[in-house]
């Protein structure tokens, strides 16, 4: 059971990281409302997130809190899916070690899968917040030619058919 949910979390990193490379470029910048997040900001709050959740519930796990990355707003997408993956990475070790150790998280949650629950919950939100900006913006993606094959044929393809171990 631990390893579908490992895969779960790869699955969602792996959609986040889709959708990246698919906003068209200068809608990093694209948001919602004028006081909302924009997309990059979003990407930034997901990265740190996981990683502060990291830090307060498995400390051994946890890189150092991003200080002035916390503040600056990365719009060079290669960086930023790089730091995807290294907080995906940090979160899906954590809660690994801690079911296989039967330990228990140390600041929240009652068990260590809540943590990945809680944030493909997190991340779905922003995900849709994302998409919301960028029709907000007049640059919806085509559900069925982008955003179908790069989200939700992630989720429901067999690991088989991706070319995955």
């Amino acid at each position: 059971m631990l390893e579908a949910l490992l895969d779960s979390w790869d699955r969602n990193n792996t959609i986040l990281v889709n959708l990246l490379y698919a906003i068209p470029d200068g809608m990093l910048d694209a948001r919602v409302l004028a006081e909302s997040q924009s997309i990059a900001e979003i990407y930034r709050h997901v990265h740190f997130t996981r990683l502060w959740l990291v830090s307060e519930n498995a400390a051994e796990f946890g890189t150092n809190l991003p200080g002035d990355e916390a503040k600056t707003v990365e719009q060079d997408r290669g960086r930023m899916a790089e730091r995807l993956n290294h907080s995906a990475k940090a979160v899906r070790d954590a809660v690994k070690s801690r079911v296989e150790a039967g330990q228990a998280m140390s600041a929240h949650y009652d068990h260590p899968l809540l943590m990945i629950q809680h944030l493909i919950w997190h991340e779905g939100y922003h995900h849709g917040q994302i998409k919301l900006a960028l029709k907000a913006a007049g640059h919806a993606l085509d559900d069925e030619m982008v955003a179908g094959p790069i989200t939700w044929d992630v989720w429901m393809d067999k690991l088989e058919t991706r070319g995955r171990p």
